[in-house]
């Protein structure tokens, strides 16, 4: 059960290990999609920027001749014209580019890289009254002149101004007089970042899933000295206790003969005393062995009246030691398996706060959580520290400001409580706040 607990702790690291390993490939391939999708907006919006219909051209060339109006179309950028550019382009694909009044471009501007000068924009201009001024789509076929003006219009419709429309990403500029809507076909780009999705579900699939087996595997190769060195010690605290017994026996009872042939003596006084301890050690060793390697019954079991029945038993013991229970039980609590090992592993607890409580009350609880039962016996006493907590149910550990100063305790009461809890598919734990120490046991009810 203790290389159990060893097996899911390196299970669980390796767990981890497999999960970072995900989350890491899918951080990757998230940030790969992020950088692209924010090149390709740049570029989206640089081409808007860029782009003005032929008869807002037009119009701009008369306003700088003094016959249109001043203003309603911005001067072009000087930075952005051509020296002598021709009055036909040489691409007719190529968008109407602010170089200047009712001209295009010859090819778009190399400074803005080869990603801008291969990738595909479309672009369609709407008057204010939703009338379609220009559109432009590449002269290619995949997309007719009324389809980018329908979803040019949809797009207005529902006061969007930037996003998506299936391969498409789109923007909105408001300009004076007119708005465009820019276009960028993203078929290819969604292509690449489907197909690497596609390859990283699989291969990094795979990979998880071979390492899931692998880190199984080695768990189980690591864990098994383990095993065999903890079945070992059992197997040795059970034999030497059975062994022990018939001698304490014995030695009992011949001190039990000579005290009645010579009466009463110290050193024969000395001799049961030791002999009652030997004696008690050997009961708990026992009672921990066969928690631990004895399957528990499967019979239902009042756990209600067992509770109570102990918390009756035991309150005479708290009396005498200045203590007093607290009781707070549930009715109609049943769980399936042993009696004998429930009692015990209730008797440990109450034994235990009696014994290591520094105030006068002690509580004990038992109510229904979902479908387990969860017993907590709460006492006043001191803190106990974290990293000894995880030792409290270890054979034979003890802690000194909480567990120390009784010789008719061996370490072995906690122990006992775990192997009973876990054997009956459950879990103890305890916890420290506020000067109180809360043991808690949480066993399924079926």
């Amino acid at each position: 059960m203790f290389n159990r607990s060893r097996r899911k702790i390196i299970l669980s690291i390796m767990g981890s290990l497999i999960l970072l390993f995900a989350v890491t490939l899918t951080v990757i391939l998230l940030a790969s999609w992020q950088e692209i999708r924010g090149r390709d907006a740049e570029m989206l919006d640089r081409y808007a920027e860029l782009y003005v219909p032929e008869a807002m051209a037009e119009a701009a060339q008369e306003g700088s001749d003094g016959q249109g109006t001043p203003g309603e179309v911005p001067p072009p950028d000087p930075g952005e014209m051509p020296s002598d550019a021709d009055e036909t382009p040489k691409n007719p694909g190529e968008p109407k580019m602010n170089g200047g009044p009712g001209r295009t471009l010859e090819k778009r501007p190399a400074d803005r890289g080869p990603d801008f000068q291969l990738s595909t924009f479309y672009a369609v201009a709407l008057a204010e009254d939703g009338s379609v001024i220009e559109v432009d789509n590449g002269e290619k076929d995949i997309y007719s002149d009324d389809e980018l003006a329908e979803t040019a219009r949809s797009i207005l419709a529902g006061n969007r101004t930037s996003g998506r429309e299936g391969t498409l990403s789109y923007v909105v500029a408001v300009r004076p007089g007119y708005t465009l809507v820019a276009f960028m076909d993203n078929t290819v780009t969604e292509n690449s970042m489907n197909t690497l999705l596609r390859n990283f579900l699989i291969v990094g699939g795979a990979a998880i899933a071979a390492l899931f087996f692998i880190a199984l595997l080695l768990s189980k190769r690591i864990i098994r000295p383990l095993e065999e060195n903890d079945r070992r010690q059992k197997q040795f605290i059970s034999d030497a206790s059975h062994e022990l017994k018939t001698p304490v026996a014995v030695i009992g009872t011949n001190a039990e003969l000579l005290e009645g042939e010579i009466g009463q003596n110290e050193w024969l006084a000395n001799i049961r005393y030791e002999n009652e301890r030997m004696g008690g050690l050997v009961k708990q060793l026992l009672d921990l062995s066969r928690a631990e390697n004895t399957e528990a019954a499967k019979e239902p079991v009042d756990f209600s009246r067992v509770v109570t029945g102990e918390t009756l038993a035991l309150d005479a013991l708290a009396f005498d030691n200045g203590r007093e229970f607290r009781s707070d039980i549930a009715d109609g609590i049943t769980l399936t398996g042993s009696r004998t090992q429930l009692t015990q592993l209730v008797s440990v607890l109450l034994d235990n706060a009696i014994r290591h409580s520094t105030g006068k009350e002690i509580t004990v609880s038992l109510k229904r959580q979902g479908h387990h039962a969860v017993l907590e016996v709460e006492n006043e006493g001191g803190e106990i520290p974290p990293e000894k907590q995880a030792h409290l149910f270890e054979r034979f550990y003890r802690v000194d400001e909480a567990r120390g100063g009784d010789e008719a305790h061996y370490g072995l009461g906690l122990a006992i409580a775990r192997a009973v809890a876990e054997k009956h598919g459950g879990t103890i734990g305890v916890a420290c706040a506020g000067g109180k120490v809360r043991f808690t046991v949480s066993i399924p009810e079926k």
